[in-house]
């Protein structure tokens, strides 16, 4: 049984729903303990099936969440016409009880959707792929007009250290992107994920922004965390439409 949940707090449209899992309240064991939803992390596939089956369950999802296989790029799909786990980094949809969803341990969950409840999506936010524009693409291919966003649990900025390298590619992308950064050791930085994203975003005219308040590597008790742990569990970020 799921024992908890992230509270995803936001003031979007009725009939949109939204989850953020943590780690506990499955069947995994070991370093996937316990509610790891990855399949691809080297946790039991019956295991993660049983996760997958718990989470539908007891969240009484309308349908089975359309996984994806995330590699850090810029691309992203329609769900309505997802294949069997197509290669992306985010998905949306404008249909009803169709499930988009990211799996994260470090990296941000950004879920979005428009204030008429139109159309909703989920976006697999490491650095790489902020870099590289998934959270850009993810509102181009969106017809909606108006969007709100949530921040799911991520890596915090007390901890997330980056070389000088990666902070040079953010500030090139845009010289706001300093404020995101804090020195840390010769040729290191702190960056804060949270700011990065919450900068594309009002820049692409998004002013409303909630979540963001945690730290998936300080918080072992409730998240799993690769930069942690290397070999952990993956939490899921969930958003559908239920009409």
């Amino acid at each position: 049984m799921i024992k908890s949940m992230v509270n995803v707090d936001w003031p979007v449209a009725e009939g949109i729903h939204a989850i953020s899992t943590v780690r506990w309240g499955g069947v995994s064991l070991g370093a996937y303990d316990s509610l790891n939803l990855a399949m691809h992390v080297g946790d039991s596939m019956h295991s993660v099936s049983q996760n997958r089956h718990i989470l539908r369950r007891q969240c009484s999802l309308p349908s089975e969440p359309v996984w994806l296989n995330q590699t850090h790029s810029s691309k992203v799909i329609c769900a309505d016409t997802a294949t069997v786990m197509p290669v992306a980094d985010g998905s949306f949809t404008g249909q009803s009880g169709i499930v988009c969803a990211v799996l994260t341990a470090d990296c941000l969950p950004v879920l979005l959707a428009d204030k008429q409840g139109l159309w909703v999506g989920a976006v697999h936010c490491g650095w790489r792929g902020l870099l590289s524009g998934v959270l850009e693409n993810t509102l181009i291919a969106m017809p909606g007009v108006d969007f709100i966003a949530w921040f799911g649990p991520a890596i915090g900025n007390t901890v997330f250290e980056v070389g000088d390298e990666v902070r040079d590619a953010f500030v090139k992308k845009s010289p706001k992107m300093e404020d995101a950064f804090k020195p840390f050791g010769k040729g290191c930085f702190l960056a804060d994920i949270y700011k990065l994203a919450r900068l594309i975003l009002k820049d692409a005219g998004i002013d409303e922004i909630y979540g963001g308040t945690y730290c998936t590597f300080t918080d072992a008790s409730r998240f799993f965390s690769y930069r942690r742990e290397k070999v952990t569990g993956r939490m899921v970020s969930l958003i559908w439409r239920e009409f």
